[in-house]
C-alpha cells in the first residue's frame, strides 16, 4: 500500500479541488461488469475521485439561474477532464503505474437507450468517502451537498482508501425534492426514476432531429457524444430546495 504516493497526490491536487477521495477497487464488487474499474484500467487497484463545486449563488439568481448553471456545468466538466489527464500523467511519472481518466460527462456509453458513464462517478464518489446517497439518488457531500461535479482516475497504483460515509445525509422526513419535482420522477412510495428526470431536464436542439427515426437511434452514442455534448438544462428545482445545498 503506497501511503507516500497518496500523500504526494493529495498535496499536489487538493488545492485545486473542492474534494478528493480514494477507493480501493475491492469496494466495487457490485458494480455492473461493463462499468467496473477493471474494465477501464489494466490491473486496476484504486479509483481516485475528485470534485469541483458550482457556486450556490447560481441557485438564487433572479433571472439567469439555468443560464449560469448550464455554463458552470460545462466549464467545470472541461476543467475536471484536464485535471484527470494531468493526474494520470502525474501518477505514471511516479513509477511503473498505469492510469486512465474517467470522463466527467461525455463520452458516454448506452445500454439500450439509457446513458451510462464509463463508470458511475456518483457511486465511485460514495465509495471514495466523498459523501453518501440521499433519497433523490444523488450523492451528497457533507459540505457541498449535491453541487459537486465529479471526475475520476482509475490506476494500478495501490493506494489507501478513505473512510466511507454510511449515514443517510437527508434530514429526517425531508421530501422537499419530491414535492417540487415538475417531472414527477418520484413515484407514490418516493422511489426516484432517473430516466424520467433526464428526459425532462436534459435538452438539446439536435436530439429531436437526430433521434427521430431508427437510423438516428442506432447512432445515439455518436449523436450524444459529439453534437449533443453541450446540452441545455431545463430544470434544477431539486437543487434549489434541498437543505443540503444551503
Amino acid at each position: 500500500m503506497n501511503v507516500e504516493l497518496k500523500k504526494i497526490i493529495t498535496d499536489e491536487f487538493s488545492p485545486r479541488l473542492s474534494a478528493i477521495g480514494f477507493a480501493p477497487v475491492d469496494r466495487f464488487k457490485d458494480a455492473p461488469q461493463k462499468h467496473h474499474p477493471a474494465r477501464v484500467c489494466k490491473d486496476a487497484r484504486t479509483v481516485i475521485v475528485f470534485g469541483k463545486t458550482v457556486a450556490r449563488g447560481i441557485l438564487q439568481s433572479p433571472d439567469y439561474n439555468l443560464y449560469a448553471l448550464h455554463r458552470s456545468y460545462h466549464t467545470v466538466y472541461k476543467h475536471l477532464d484536464e485535471l484527470s489527464l494531468e493526474l494520470c500523467n502525474f501518477i505514471e511519472a511516479q513509477g511503473k503505474y498505469l492510469a486512465v481518466a474517467i470522463p466527467s460527462y461525455a463520452p458516454m456509453v448506452f445500454d439500450g437507450m439509457e446513458p451510462w458513464g464509463l463508470m458511475s462517478l456518483k457511486h465511485a464518489a460514495a465509495r471514495a468517502g466523498l459523501g453518501a446517497f440521499g433519497r433523490s439518488e444523488q450523492m451528497y457531500h457533507p459540505q457541498y451537498g449535491s453541487l459537486l461535479r465529479l471526475g475520476a482516475v482509475v490506476t494500478s497504483a495501490e493506494l489507501p482508501g478513505d473512510p466511507m460515509m454510511e449515514a443517510d445525509p437527508c434530514p429526517p422526513k425531508c421530501n422537499a425534492c419530491q414535492k417540487v419535482c415538475p417531472s414527477k420522477a418520484f413515484n407514490g412510495e418516493g422511489k426516484f426514476d432517473r430516466m424520467t428526470c433526464l428526459r425532462y431536464t436534459i435538452k438539446h436542439a439536435i436530439y429531436p432531429l437526430a433521434l427521430k427515426d431508427e437510423i438516428g437511434r442506432k447512432q445515439i452514442e455518436r449523436v450524444i457524444n459529439t453534437a449533443g455534448y453541450n446540452y441545455w438544462l431545463a430544470c434544477d428545482d431539486c437543487l434549489k430546495v434541498c437543505p443540503l445545498n444551503k
